[in-house]
């Protein structure tokens, strides 16, 4: 038995290192009508929301490039149109004037950037990166110029206490910054308003890589967005993870090795529903462990995702063994049965009547979850009221647990309490009216 388990949860709980811990979206700033009053930058609405996106990296990776490609949509929208200062505002933080950075309404532009929020300091050298409001303790040089003073509770920290700008010396090599199919015409540029962008032939990239300030958070600011309405987006980035591979991650889509012919690994896809924003509900890979693609490891998933498609069906997969499932999928070989032979066990219970089975069929019913810890729920479809009864068995056949259940009538749900039962394999017999049938689950 204990091999069997082994074997089982071998199966499902594949590691898989996750390089994206997270995906922050950060409210940097509201705008007051003080904010609303200055027309220098272009027409902001009081009200207007400052997001900041952040791509939350396992110590030690660098983030390459944010694209949309054929099979991967890049896309960020909203209820409302974007704001762009027209003045000094850039699709690209990266290009903004350092100098001209606290200027009017400047520091709330709708831009895309790696980290980097404006151009160098010719004088000191230094760069402003992005930091999360809550972990910039430099102060502030915004609310100079008597705007983006805003105090209320809803912003969290005010700008003019924490400003989410790090002068650092570190300058990037601006031959390494490469982009396509993102224009002026765009949300991120000043040409006309628009709420939302969408592309396949799109990217942002900077070659050699780039980090978050605090290493061991490592969290990379790669867009600003400014809008009244309620945004959402889908990211697709390339990582690069300490180990030097280059790995693919996608909002849509499924992990996925590409190799050449002589097996060599061209690249790697990875779906992480942390990329889509508002999150997936529950927020990737597959969590219910009903499921073959049932991976642990994973902080996301449900029987609606994609990740879970194949349910699990434990079985004999012997087609020599009397009681020979052709439906199972995993195979559990201890359960076999064979004429003469079956481990001591009530041959009834292994191999029970097909008849039987076809005619309570039309009644149906279904354990879940399946491996169970605590509890199993039973659902059952009735069409009459009657009363039934469950017997669960232990491999071997010997009864560990048996009770009747109320009568049923319609579709109904009822729990049975297996908390007292050791871990292992057994089998449930459902019995309405002389007719039975039986499942098999695992206690964890």
């Amino acid at each position: 038995m204990k091999s069997i388990l082994f074997f089982f949860f071998l199966f499902f709980q594949i590691s898989l290192y996750a390089q994206i811990e997270n995906v922050i979206v950060e409210t940097y700033y509201i705008s007051d009508a003080n904010d609303a009053s200055d027309t220098t930058g272009g027409k902001l609405e009081a009200g207007s929301i400052t997001y900041r996106v952040y791509i939350d990296l396992a110590k030690g990776n660098k983030l390459t490039k944010i694209y949309g490609d054929a099979n991967h949509t890049l896309k960020f929208s909203s209820t409302a149109t974007f704001f762009n200062n027209n003045v000094e505002g850039q699709i690209f933080a990266k290009d903004i004037n350092n100098n001209h950075l606290k200027d009017n309404t400047t520091a709330l532009d709708t831009w895309l950037t790696l980290g980097q929020v404006a151009t160098t300091n010719t004088k000191s050298k230094k760069t402003y990166f992005g930091i999360l409001k809550s972990q910039d303790n430099d102060g502030s040089i915004l609310g100079k110029n008597g705007l983006l003073t805003n105090t209320e509770t809803a912003l969290g920290i005010p700008l003019i206490t924490a400003d989410g700008l790090e002068a650092l010396l570190v300058t990037m090599d601006p031959t390494k910054w490469n982009d396509n199919g993102i224009s002026d015409s765009s949300i991120f540029g000043s040409i006309k308003l628009d709420s939302q962008y969408i592309s396949n032939n799109a990217y942002l990239l900077y070659a050699n890589g780039v980090t978050g300030i605090n290493p061991d958070s490592n969290q990379i600011l790669v867009a600003q967005l400014t809008t009244k309405g309620k945004i959402s987006f889908k990211l697709n980035i390339v990582v690069i993870d300490s180990t030097g591979t280059t790995i693919n991650y996608v909002a849509d889509g499924r992990d996925t090795i590409f190799k050449d012919y002589q097996g060599k690994i061209l690249s790697i896809e990875k779906h992480s529903n942390f990329l889509t924003y508002p999150p997936l509900a529950p927020v990737c890979g597959c969590m219910n462990s009903n499921y073959k693609e049932y991976d642990k490891s994973f902080t996301c998933g449900d029987s609606s995702n994609t990740y879970c498609k194949t349910l699990v069906v434990l079985g004999c997969m012997d087609p020599q063994a009397c009681n020979y499932d052709p439906k199972a999928n995993f195979p559990v070989q201890s359960l076999c049965c064979y004429p003469g032979y079956c481990q001591d066990r009530d041959i009834s219970l292994v191999c029970p009547n097909l008849s039987i089975d076809e005619q309570f069929a039309t009644l149906g019913f279904m354990i879940y979850p399946n491996p169970a810890k605590d509890y199993l729920e039973i659902q059952i479809a009735s069409q009459m009221n009657q009363k039934s009864q469950y017997t669960i068995y232990d491999s071997f056949g010997r009864v560990v647990l048996e009770s009747n259940l109320n009568a049923v009538s319609g579709n109904q749900i009822q729990q049975v309490n297996i908390s007292n039962l050791a871990n292992g394999l057994y089998l449930f017999r459902l019995t309405i009216e002389g007719k039975s049938a039986t499942k098999i689950f695992i206690k964890n």
